[in-house]
């Protein structure tokens, strides 16, 4: 009798485990998703939270990449990039995306900026470079790519985080980032120098990390904003990437413990996947983040509908 009641308690367990998928990473604390496609894989960028439950302010120690073939099995493969990669940078690994171009794979990041003679300090932009989406990864250039020195609308020193990048049909890249205003240049081909004047503008409600993609000739900038409690994710839509940008709503609520949350999007395998972060892990927390990933739905004229956060998380792929 008792060994029948372990095994049922354990096939329940299994159940429960099977059934309740987010957090998808369970093993570490991560945040800041970033997922890129690249041939059959969905691989997946991340910051890692390493704040003690008495701390009270982010520990960020490097940037993790995992990979799914079926939104289901996700395989680690380390952390191939930090801080101390970049010889100019100091301070924890903030929110960063990879994309791929012309079979390199360029890794956009956010940390802070030592005080030399090219900045004073503050939050900065670097890229890395790598001939794998899983590395190794390094300084593609030997310095920051923006500085705070080269954007003022905002006076404090960590408005210039959380990069994303996207890369036109027409072959034109533009980088995305920002706290507190949104931040946009074009880029050269080469994916490592700046091809223009910096634009600033500041959607309604937008804090900060900004996430760019097209979708059926319809621009979209996703961001986390204000909304009716801070953080919440709020998105535009526009006709021309340099805008007007159309404030369209909130598309997720507050995130479960956790005053944060940054959107990811992605189509894969014929899905839409919005992938984010929160504190649902045992002694998670606002500095001790998770990443999700849910499904998402666009209504027929491009809209987005909104997202169900879940416990149980999206279908595995076949």
């Amino acid at each position: 009798m008792k060994n029948t009641i372990v095994s049922t308690l354990a096939l329940f367990a299994a159940a429960l485990s099977a059934q309740a998928q987010n957090p998808i990473i369970s093993h570490i604390f991560t945040a800041d998703p970033s997922p890129l496609v690249y041939k059959d894989t969905l691989f997946l960028y991340t910051g890692h939270d390493v704040a003690t439950t008495s701390d009270t302010n982010y520990k960020m120690a490097d940037w993790h990449v995992f990979s799914t073939t079926d939104m289901a099995t996700w395989k680690d493969h380390g952390a191939p990039l930090s801080p101390a990669s970049f010889s100019w940078a100091t301070g924890d690994a903030y929110a960063a995306q990879c994309v791929e171009r012309n079979g390199k794979f360029y890794w956009y990041v956010s940390t802070f900026h030592k005080s030399d003679s090219i900045s004073k300090g503050g939050a900065a932009i670097g890229v890395a470079v790598s001939d794998s989406p899983t590395g190794p990864f390094k300084d593609a250039i030997g310095k920051a790519l923006i500085v705070n020195e080269m954007t003022t609308d905002n006076k404090h020193a960590w408005d210039d985080i959380d990069p994303t990048v996207f890369v036109d049909d027409d072959g034109q890249a533009y980088l995305f980032w920002g706290n507190g205003s949104c931040k946009s240049v074009k880029l050269k081909e080469n994916m490592v120098e700046l091809d223009g004047p910096i634009s600033t503008f500041k959607p309604k409600g937008f804090i900060e990390g900004p996430w760019v993609y097209k979708r059926n000739s319809l621009y979209y900038l996703v961001y986390a904003g204000a909304g009716t409690k801070p953080e919440m994710i709020e998105y535009c839509t526009a006709k021309n990437i340099n805008g007007p940008w159309e404030y369209r709503g909130i598309i997720q609520e507050n995130v479960p413990n956790s005053f944060t949350t940054h959107p990811g999007i992605i189509d894969y395998k014929g899905k839409s996947y919005f992938f984010y972060h929160n504190g649902s892990l045992p002694t998670g927390g606002s500095y001790r983040r998770s990443v999700c990933v849910d499904e998402m739905h666009y209504n027929a004229d491009g809209t987005i509908q909104k997202i169900v956060q879940t416990k149980e998380g999206v279908a595995p792929i076949k």
